[in-house]
């Protein structure tokens, strides 16, 4: 039997635990090698550890993030329980970091935000549960880590916790954090190991779900193939030299299911033809469904090519060179109204200009503010581009594959921002 998936982020402010947090749970589930342990037992004596394991080694691979007890990148970790495989992504807490959370979070089903509980809600908290939601990330557990350092205090848990649902509740307009998703609640200590596997001795008073149990017990579901519009974006075309008669359009299918023989409609050019066949790796098929690798062959002889999409006519996405979207900024120059970049959406590539600053996020008052003169690194703000060449997009809440984008700067080729496209009515 295959053991379903949950892909989960951590995410908080610096120092609050996150990579100790993730070290706790490999190492408390059995999922250390022995030599991985020596090999932290010997840095964890190096750093002074006087004998105790540092846990965060786990996780924190660069070199720079041991010698500065930070994390810098999205570690990736990967273990499994006799219930559930799991992905973790462990993303920076530091703020000019903010761009790498965006990536570790965007195929997240579940955020664990953490929270120190001498600190309490620190504002890189509130922009990561900002992102958190302006992702759509179904669930969201807020750890109270720390919990032996606040003498394992319920009063305190529950103020802190009071202090994030208050949060939580405001947010709105594109983040749904507050209405939207599950939230959870667990007081831990990830150093001590209270709650995170093992249920804590020292707080009797909590009854709720130890982290574990919740990954495990978590309902995870997924949009069936059969409710979804397929969107089947073209990234190759294949017409190999030894089948002059063959021509297939490869990709991958993001969302949805086709059927052989079912009537489908090329964007943006809009031509109508039916599906001839469906060919994968392990021969054709009658039908295929997201997400699968696949190559279409069509009725008729139709020019299409890379960055094309193929869907149900009923079911088109819209077609534009122009849409709103909200930008998450990854880089130290800032954008600006007139900016121009390459926009990357599925497999079609064009280029992008801003036309409208529209607003921008006040990550202290979840309000959306003025429009601004620019967005700094790490600020998200609604912005209206156009393009060059027309796009086939949804907006980010009914699809993420097709709802969202990247733009990238053409001198530098470094990519300077995430999009998350807008209702159209937005």
């Amino acid at each position: 039997m295959t053991l379903d998936l949950l892909r989960f982020t951590t995410a908080g402010s610096v120092d609050d635990g996150k990579s100790t947090l993730i070290g706790r749970l490999l190492y408390d589930t059995k999922q250390v090698f022995e030599d991985q342990l020596e090999h932290v037992a010997q840095a964890s004596e190096r750093r002074g550890g006087e004998g105790a394991l540092d846990l965060a080694l786990l996780t924190d691979g660069l070199r720079a993030e041991r010698e500065q007890g930070i994390t810098i990148d999205v570690a990736y970790r990967y273990f499994a329980t006799p219930k559930r495989r799991f992905i973790i992504a462990d993303c920076p807490g530091h703020q000019q970091y903010t761009r790498n959370m965006v990536t570790g979070a965007s195929t997240a089903d579940l955020s664990v935000i953490l929270l120190d509980a001498r600190k309490g809600v620190l504002e890189q908290s509130k922009r990561h549960a900002f992102i958190s939601a302006l992702l759509g990330i179904p669930h969201v557990v807020v750890a109270v880590n720390k919990m032996d350092l606040a003498e394992y205090s319920q009063a305190r848990f529950d103020e802190l916790a009071l202090e994030f649902a208050e949060f939580a509740a405001k947010l709105g307009g594109g983040a749904n954090l507050g209405s939207g998703a599950d939230l959870t609640y667990i007081p831990m200590s990830a150093l001590e190991g209270d709650n995170v596997v093992d249920r804590s001795q020292h707080m009797p008073w909590y009854e709720g779900p130890t982290l574990l149990e919740l990954l495990e017990g978590v309902e995870v579901s997924y949009d069936h193939p059969y409710d979804t519009p397929a969107r089947f974006p073209v990234q190759w075309v294949i017409r190999p030299a030894t089948a002059t008669d063959y021509r297939g359009y490869a990709g991958q299918l993001a969302s949805g299911a086709l059927r052989k023989g079912e009537e489908v409609i090329v964007l943006p050019g809009g031509e109508r033809t039916k599906i001839k066949a469906i060919d994968t790796y392990d021969g054709e098929l009658d039908e295929a469904m997201a997400p699968m690798s696949l190559t279409l062959r069509l009725e008729d002889e139709l020019d299409v090519s890379r960055g094309e999409l193929i869907c149900r006519a009923a079911e088109a996405p819209t077609v534009s060179r122009e849409l709103e979207a909200d930008i998450c900024w990854l880089h130290e120059r800032p954008l600006r109204p007139g900016g121009r970049y390459a926009i990357k959406h599925t497999s079609r590539s064009a280029n992008a200009v801003v036309d409208e600053l529209r607003d921008c996020v006040d990550v202290h008052t979840l309000e959306r503010v003025g429009a601004p003169a620019e967005l700094g690194l790490n600020d998200i703000g609604r912005v209206r581009l156009r393009t060059s060449a027309p796009l086939s997009f949804d907006p980010y809440g009914e699809n993420r594959r097709t709802g969202s984008f990247i733009l990238i700067d053409e001198a530098s080729n470094e990519t300077v921002g995430a999009g998350l496209v807008a209702p159209v009515d937005g």
